[in-house]
């Protein structure tokens, strides 16, 4: 039986467990940009739109940063 005709079961393991476990290992701020291109691509955002949002998290950060800091 070729690897196409066998059940899921049976299947050889793709390397989502080796993307996995080494994205546990990285650094917080990659596994939190994975997890955001993640949820704009599943969502269908436009990349215009994805910008767009993301400049005015950063502006709201930046904001947060300062008042930390002043």
């Amino acid at each position: 039986m070729s690897k196409l005709n066998k059940p899921e079961s049976e299947k050889a393991p793709t390397n989502t467990t080796a993307a996995a476990s080494s994205l546990d290992d990285a650094a917080d701020e990659i596994k939190l940009a994975v997890d955001l291109i993640y949820l704009f691509e599943s969502n269908k955002i436009e990349v215009e739109v994805a910008l767009a949002a993301i400049e005015i998290v950063k502006a709201d950060l930046m904001s947060k940063l300062d008042k930390l800091a002043g």
